[in-house]
């Protein structure tokens, strides 16, 4: 695996940071939990950003790019979703695009809403539809994105399609999706984090200066990193158990993080005046994501191993050889 954007990748890279430098600060009044903006949807659709893995000297690994960059941002707009599974389904579906999981029809929907396209993903088949208002039931949580429930109805089958895709592909790309937005998440909690430490003063010196805290946020910044890393290997490679591995080391690496980052923030960290838990509280809406961390590990094992059996490779050694 190439390590190095290709010039393509930076040039688009760098059209969509001049894109969303008006987005990259968040409003004075705010206060809230899902932060959103209609303009920087709009204009990540008008500009092609969504599409570029169809583009077939781009593909998924320049997707999952233009995930992880737009999660950095305090806004949460609809991008996975649209930028590595709707290219797998070959339908023109309309935005939002909302990934849902047969097996957990109790974890809360990102950016459900009517007319959102909904994607349920079964052990054996992929189905979609279009939400009514009748699919919708608006709940309140902390998340840090616009969520909802799914209501249960006997009729659904009579108004769902069947995409002729195979499960195990749309998982393998919603997991990518996964590990590309948690690091773009961890990454822009991280900065606001040692922004923080760098100012605020403790015994007199700032308490960014203190060797545990270092110590700490170093730690933080290495599993943000290799989130990044395994999610790009699993975009390049296309492999199912790359996938799975990066969305658990992922999902791992939130959960110890994001604790460790409120802290450093002490009660400042309790509240809303900061703009903190607009990453960390987006990534606790993703720990569920695909079956969670558990799931996710008994799939990269399962497929890790059979990989390894197909080529006569020892299977803790499979999957690694893409030139990291």
């Amino acid at each position: 695996m190439d390590l190095s954007l290709s010039d393509d990748q930076a040039a688009i890279l760098g059209a969509l940071e001049a894109l969303a430098k008006p987005f990259a600060a968040t409003p004075a009044n705010f206060h809230g939990f899902a932060l959103v903006s209609e303009a920087l949807d709009r204009a990540l659709a008008e500009g092609g950003f969504l599409d570029v893995a169809y583009e077939s000297d781009l593909g998924p690994l320049t997707a999952a790019l233009v995930v992880a960059q737009l999660a950095r941002l305090p806004y949460a707009a609809e991008v996975a979703a649209s930028a590595l599974v709707r290219p797998l389904l070959g339908a023109d579906l309309r935005r939002p695009i909302c990934l849902a999981d047969a097996d957990a029809p109790h974890v809360p929907v990102r950016f459900l809403a009517p007319g959102a396209s909904v994607i349920v993903l079964h052990r054996d088949r992929v189905t979609g539809f279009t939400a009514s208002a009748q699919d919708v039931r608006e709940t309140e949580t902390l998340f840090g994105y616009p969520v909802a429930m799914l209501v249960p109805r006997a009729d659904r089958a009579t108004v769902s399609r069947r995409f002729d895709v195979s499960p195990a592909v749309v998982r393998a790309a919603w997991r990518v999706g996964l590990a590309a937005e948690i690091a773009g998440l961890l990454g822009a909690a991280i900065d606001a984090t040692v922004l923080y430490v760098s100012d605020r003063k403790q015994f007199g010196r700032p308490i960014g200066t203190f060797q545990a805290v270092r110590h700490r946020l170093a730690e933080a910044s290495v599993r943000a990193t290799a989130t990044r890393w395994l999610a790009l290997l699993a975009a390049d490679s296309g492999d199912p158990g790359d996938a799975a591995l990066a969305a658990q080391y992922a999902q791992d690496a939130a959960t110890s993080i994001v604790y460790d980052l409120h802290q450093f923030l002490g009660a400042m960290g309790m509240t809303l005046e900061h703009p903190l838990h607009l990453w960390t509280y987006r990534l606790k809406a993703l720990l569920a994501d695909v079956g969670g961390r558990s799931a996710h590990a008994v799939d990269a094992a399962a497929l890790i191993w059979d990989n390894a059996d197909a080529v006569g490779a020892d299977p803790l050694c499979a999957g690694g050889n893409h030139g990291l």
